[in-house]
């Protein structure tokens, strides 16, 4: 006999999350205004809602069963915790014919507190975003409706509760322990998630009671989509995350040609490393480069020769190239409104992936699986290595900034691993063409003139009710650390050995450097003296471009001003790391790489490689073409070959 009825002009992300949490307990769902022109005001603004009175009448007089129960409830920011057998239960206990959600807080009008019955234990004020009633009831409350669609439904309820004879011949009571339904607003530290037995409910620690349905009434809407993340079991201890497989766009079974068309965004709004590396994995994305559109936005000149190398070298593999130089002046907002704007207008652009140039995206199937998710605007999580900064928040202060949700953290090091709704993302997402051209048609979407373009994009999208999300299903990659990146140096992603270590180590350290013990990859030549990879080609190839950048070559002599003493006894024509500032950089490298083989090699000796004299040297048939044999004040010596026989020189 219960029958759940609700209001919905328009079919929300959040309608469709109530719709999923109905059909997961099996509710019979009736659903009013479909297709429908909202008059009622927004619960931002001035009240509203009369619109919903005027629905639910028209509907109640359609109604003939005397016996039906009618649960009338929003449906935008509400998700039911349990099944109608509970809730027709505690219905019954109640011992009245109508029962409305309560509040702690009175609202619209607080002139009216005085006129609300005491409760003895819970909260006074009602809550018309959800009430359950006999249809008869039901029927009488609102057969007095008269007022406009823009008139407040919770200033009419709440004067017919405390009207003594109305409330007495409807026979009203409210739900003050919040035993059917919990309203956030004013409640949020009492509202807690319990995870018990495979199902995860609200729990209200104040009253002790497991509300059936969660309404996250007025400014909660970021917090009914934190528990919408649990609740109905939506995610579990015991399952992990039981929707995320749920409506998917399998893109296997498609010929490339079949493939969505994407405009890949690309964002180089400040020196960033390892530029060069960053357009190699976009080579290397899984994905039909005849089915990828480029928009490149360079606001660097420092950055113009990789860019300007990758497009010259494969521009041409992709269906279209749109590049914005630093010539032109846009800043970051205007840049990004273009971008979007450029997928909104081109019928063809199915998806717009934006990607800032200082994301690593290691996972080379990173667009296949967000498309797949099949969602409005999904962001891999990326993180920065060793930290627990992510391109994504999962709470918001109330001032709009960042806060941590409860679980970040563990979302953040993979404890809890899905697809979560969440109050922002940045750096690197997805988002549905189709959007931009419906809900999100405003042009100036990163524009504001006090928060930053990413910041003002997430509130314009939280604003329209369109939900985001993050997913730590996959492994994606990382973030790279723009913080004191040095831009004076010819390669300066040499640089970045403490601000950006694992990228560092990915490009200049050799593939087989970590397997030297485990695979027995060193030789030993002659007694004491070790053979194995160290450097990466790359890496051999920088240093020395690097100190012919530089190209103050000492002269050879025994006078050596540079060094204490000012006399080198067996001097060679070299570079000195310190000239080049590279000497913090390189005594790090020792430490992390050359010191774990030299204590492994030679048992008892630690060491701290502490060393005065760290130099690269050049030899030349008609300069210095070797160095004789001898002894020096060193307790190990480390010498990294930067050429290849036969390739570089012939012996």
């Amino acid at each position: 006999n219960l029958l759940v009825v609700t209001v919905a002009t328009k079919e929300t992300d959040g309608f469709r999350r109530f719709l999923g949490s109905a059909q997961h307990f099996n509710y019979t769902v009736k659903v009013l205004g479909r297709g429908q022109e909202w008059k009622g005001g927004d619960y931002m603004s001035a009240p509203g809602g009369g619109q919903k009175v005027r629905l639910l009448r028209a509907a109640l007089e359609e109604m003939k069963n005397e016996e039906q129960i009618v649960l009338f409830i929003d449906s935008y920011d509400v998700v039911f915790a349990s099944g109608p057998k509970e809730l027709l239960k505690k219905f019954q206990q109640a011992r009245h014919r109508v029962v409305f959600s309560s509040e702690s807080l009175i609202w619209p009008d607080r002139h009216l507190e005085d006129k609300h019955p005491h409760v003895r234990e819970g909260n006074r004020f009602l809550g018309s975003g959800a009430f359950i009633g006999y249809l008869p009831n039901v029927r009488a409350m609102v057969a007095d409706w008269s007022g406009e669609d823009g008139d407040s439904d919770q200033l009419f309820f709440t004067k017919m509760y405390i009207d003594p004879a109305k409330r007495k011949s409807i026979n009203i009571t409210l739900d003050s322990k919040c035993r059917l339904f919990q309203n956030l607003h004013g409640a949020l530290d009492e509202v807690v998630l319990k995870f018990e037995d495979g199902r995860v409910r609200a729990r209200n620690v104040l009253y002790d009671t497991l509300p059936v349905a969660v309404h996250g009434n007025g400014p909660t809407k970021l917090q009914i989509n934190y528990l919408g993340n649990y609740i109905p079991n939506t995610w579990t201890f015991e399952s992990g995350c039981t929707v995320c497989h749920e409506d998917l766009r399998p893109l296997t079974a498609l010929k490339e040609s079949e493939y969505p068309l994407v405009v890949i965004g690309i964002f180089i709004q400040q020196p960033t490393p390892f530029v060069t590396v960053f357009f190699e994995r976009l080579l290397k994305l899984q994905y039909p480069k005849n089915r990828l559109r480029l928009f490149i936005y360079n606001q660097e000149a420092h950055h113009e020769p990789q860019v300007s190398s990758f497009l010259k070298d494969h521009g041409s593999l992709y269906q279209d190239v749109k590049f914005i130089g630093p010539e032109e002046q846009m800043d970051g907002a205007a840049s990004r409104n273009l971008g979007f704007d450029t997928c909104r207008k081109d019928e063809d652009c199915d998806y717009f992936f934006s990607v800032d140039i200082e994301v690593v995206l290691q996972n080379e199937n990173t667009l296949k699986i967000l498309i797949e998710q099949n969602l409005p605007i999904v962001a891999p999580m990326i993180t920065r290595a060793g930290r627990l900064w992510s391109n994504f928040w999962g709470a918001l202060s109330a001032e709009g900034y960042y806060a941590r949700s409860e679980d970040y953290v563990d979302i953040v090091q993979g404890r809890r691993v899905g697809v979560w709704n969440v109050p922002y993302v940045s750096s690197v997402y997805l988002v549905k063409a189709g959007l931009l051209r419906s809900e999100l048609t405003d042009y100036e979407l990163f524009s504001s003139h006090i928060l930053d373009p990413d910041m003002a994009y997430c509130l314009n999208i939280r604003n329209k009710g369109i939900f985001m999300y993050v997913t730590n299903m996959h492994t994606f990659g990382r973030i790279l650390s723009t913080e004191n990146y040095q831009s004076s140096h010819l390669h300066n992603d040499l640089w970045q050995i403490f601000e950006n270590p694992v990228d560092w180590q990915e490009r200049y350290i050799h593939e087989n450097y970590t397997r030297i013990m485990k695979d027995k990859l060193i030789e030993t030549p002659c007694p004491d003296v070790y053979w194995f990879p160290v450097f990466s080609d790359v890496a051999c190839d920088h240093i020395v471009q690097e100190m012919e950048h530089y190209g103050k070559w000492s002269g050879g002599g025994n006078v050596d001003k540079r060094i204490q003493g000012g006399y080198e006894n067996v001097p060679t024509v070299d570079i000195h790391m310190n000239q080049i500032n590279y000497e913090k950089e390189w005594h790090k490298f020792l430490l992390e790489y050359i010191a774990p083989v030299t204590e492994k090699m030679y048992p008892g000796y630690y060491t701290k490689c502490a060393t005065p004299l760290n130099f690269v040297v050049r030899y030349k048939p008609d300069e210095q073409p070797l160095l004789v044999p001898h002894h020096d004040a060193s307790t190990f010596t480390i010498n990294v070959a930067l050429n290849s026989k036969g390739v570089d020189y012939q012996v």
